[in-house]
């Protein structure tokens, strides 16, 4: 017994609607690359941290930054004293220092906000962000450093998840009293980028760091002129667009 199927005539489909659907299927796969490439940007995310650390000798004179809680110290944050042989004078140093490789940019410079913190940037892994020398009964001391007395600047980090570079920054003030050997940071917040070689912009707490899509770059004409909307209605919508297509060419 013949199967039904081999009795059934086979369809010819015309010239002019295997055109139509070839331009249907282009249309779908410039959709398709174009849905691609805008959700690309999405996976780009900063994790912010908000905080409140005084870091001082006479509070919390070390601080270890946990930059993506991961629960590994990524970066030191400490005030430390170096005295003279006979102990009569000294300096106190405020030190940023990185973690199993990690860096601090440009000597831990101390940067303003809307800076890029990336691939470009040069990284040390030690940095002196102010110093305070002075001697016993002094009523002065020698300050220096780019920290000294400065709110809300930012240090460039960069380190490294699961051996992939990421990029963030930390925000501190300084405060070096005049006429007092004394050095005090506050940390308020620090964050940092969750794409892996992606730059980050020293202030920016949330969104992505977006640049326009390779994918979008092309021209407008290259895409077929049929909308995905029109070719949705089938036979009503092909006419709709030879309409169009008949408007354009008078």
């Amino acid at each position: 017994m013949k199967s039904s199927s081999a009795t059934r005539p086979l369809c010819q489909l015309s010239a002019s609607l295997v055109h139509d659907l070839n331009l249907y299927c282009l249309g779908a796969t410039a959709a398709g690359v174009a849905t691609l490439a805008l959700a690309q940007p999405a996976q780009a995310k900063i994790v912010y941290t908000c905080t409140d650390v005084v870091i001082s000798p006479y509070g919390v004179h070390l601080y270890n930054l946990d930059l993506n809680h991961d629960g590994k110290t990524d970066f030191v944050l400490q005030t430390k004293f170096y005295s003279t042989t006979n102990q009569s004078a000294g300096t106190q140093r405020l030190i940023a220092s990185g973690a199993g490789g990690n860096g601090v940019e440009n000597h831990a410079a101390a940067l303003k906000a809307g800076k890029w913190v990336g691939p470009h940037q040069n990284f040390e892994n030690l940095g002196v962000m102010a110093s305070d020398w002075g001697s016993a009964g002094a009523s002065t001391s020698v300050k220096r450093g780019p920290w000294v007395n400065v709110n809300n600047r930012y240090l460039g980090l960069t380190f490294k998840i699961k051996g992939k570079i990421h990029y963030g920054w930390a925000r501190l003030s300084v405060q070096a009293e005049t006429g007092r050997f004394y050095l005090q940071a506050t940390l308020t917040g620090y964050a940092y980028e969750t794409v892996a070689n992606k730059p980050i912009v020293t202030g920016k707490t949330k969104g992505a760091n977006d640049e326009t899509p390779v994918a979008f770059a092309a021209p407008r004409q290259a895409l077929p002129k049929a909308t995905l909307a029109a070719l949705a209605l089938g036979s009503q919508g092909l006419s709709i667009w030879r309409r169009e297509e008949t408007i354009e060419a008078r």
